[in-house]
């Protein structure tokens, strides 16, 4: 299997089956030069910034296991505890702190031999520009759009601080959460994408991914 860590740029991702003037307000957004985009996974729109880790596994399907379970999560999970964040695993596969707010919200994607399952990891994001990202401006709900189910979030930063315990910088826990996924995961081998596989990557994310047909087709 693939383990990708990222960070994004500001930016709002909706589900495949969503509707994107439903769910961010968009004219906002635009403004403030915040991303629109739509994910191939299913699940609710997200907020991305800086202060936000995501995560992102790809393995291949195990046969009589079904791939909508959530064993991809006892590793993150894992990690975030032994990071003195004990978060625990929600209803719809997200992940909770024990004060009843959310840290993280996840998708996934099944083909016939390949499953994909990502989430994020609010660390220290604005809930400010979050909220307004994800308010839409738009009257009611598109006819045959999944709409997102709203939670009261938190950053894992401020948990730590209300609980008198070290909080530190982004760069820092993305640093400490990498270490621990590997001693975790001790499998996992780090690489690096060849020129021809950015370049492929870049092909197929201009021609679909990054259209404003794919990104507005709902």
């Amino acid at each position: 299997g693939t383990l990708f860590l990222y960070i994004n740029e500001p930016c709002v991702v909706v589900g495949c089956n969503q509707s994107i003037l439903a769910e961010a307000d968009t004219t906002f957004c635009a403004s403030q030069g915040v991303g629109l985009f739509r994910r191939l996974s299913g699940g609710g729109a997200v907020y991305h910034d800086l202060g936000n880790l995501n995560f992102c596994f790809i393995t291949n399907r195990i046969p009589g296991q079904s791939p909508l379970g959530v064993a991809f999560l006892e590793p993150v999970t894992a990690v975030l505890n032994a990071l003195g964040v004990p978060v625990e695993v929600g209803s719809r596969k997200d992940l909770w702190l024990p004060s009843n707010y959310k840290v993280s919200g996840t998708a996934s994607h099944v083909g016939k031999t390949r499953e994909l399952h990502h989430g994020t990891i609010l660390y220290d994001t604005s809930l400010e520009m979050l909220q307004r990202c994800l308010t839409p401006n738009s009257a009611g709900r598109v006819k045959a759009a999944v709409a997102s189910v709203p939670s009261p979030v938190k950053n894992i930063r401020d948990f730590l601080r209300e609980k008198g315990l070290e909080a530190v910088d982004t760069q820092t826990f993305v640093q400490r959460f990498t270490l621990q996924m590997l001693a975790c995961l001790p499998d996992l081998v780090p690489i690096d994408f060849s020129d021809a596989e950015a370049d492929e990557i870049t092909e197929i994310a201009d021609k679909t991914y990054l259209s404003t047909a794919w990104t507005f087709k709902k």
